[in-house]
């Protein structure tokens, strides 16, 4: 993968990286590669698939979020998507990655300090096990939920109180999804290359006294 290579899979998003960042992304990539060798980090293993469904598709939720600054979690980061390349993109985005298990949580932590990223903290757990330890924060995402039940009802309690939340999500879990009544969904957006996968942004409904 090179710089141009990298540059052109970004203009497909429709997103435009400085030469620095191009930089950070390719370093990450590389150090992705050469651990997912070791563990199981993704199952994709081609660079430009790679690129492609993870890098770009985590970057494509900073224009959907109007993300530049603030507080952000990112829950079940794994090999650290969307957290990491959403930090890249957005430097002045404070990042809290949690993830359970402990090897990846190593790699998350070993990207941080090969890129020398600031402002972004690895928290190794449940995030069913946290809550005001977190605060304050903006926006709560995730890609690599199983179960969406106790993740929405986490994200939407009063003790996280995160007005704001991204899921990455197929078409059939979408329509289940938007039926859920603690959130107000946007209108889910279709993601770039991709027939049956959607961003979808919903913002915390306040509870009536």
């Amino acid at each position: 993968m090179t710089k141009e290579r990298l540059a052109s899979a970004l203009v497909d998003f429709n997103i435009l990286a400085t030469p620095l960042q191009l930089e950070q992304l390719l370093s990450y990539l590389a150090i992705l590669l050469r651990w997912n060798a070791k563990i199981s980090l993704t199952s994709v293993t081609d660079p430009k698939e790679i690129v492609y469904r993870h890098f770009c598709e985590s970057i494509f939720a900073a224009s959907a979020l109007s993300l530049k600054s603030g507080r952000l979690a990112d829950v079940g980061s794994g090999a650290g998507f969307p957290g990491l390349p959403l930090k890249i993109f957005c430097p002045e985005l404070q990042v809290i990655l949690i993830e359970s298990n402990m090897k990846k949580a190593t790699f998350l932590l070993e990207v941080i300090r090969e890129l020398n990223l600031s402002h972004v903290k690895v928290v190794i757990g449940r995030f069913e096990e946290m809550g005001k330890e977190l605060h304050p924060l903006d926006y709560v995402c995730s890609r690599a939920l199983g179960d969406f039940d106790p993740f929405l009802k986490w994200a939407s309690s009063d003790e996280l109180g995160t007005p704001k939340l991204a899921l990455w999500v197929g078409g059939k879990d979408m329509e289940a999804l938007r039926k859920r009544p603690e959130w107000d969904w946007k209108r889910p957006t279709l993601i770039p290359h991709s027939t049956q996968r959607y961003l979808l942004v919903g913002e915390r409904k306040k509870k009536q006294a």
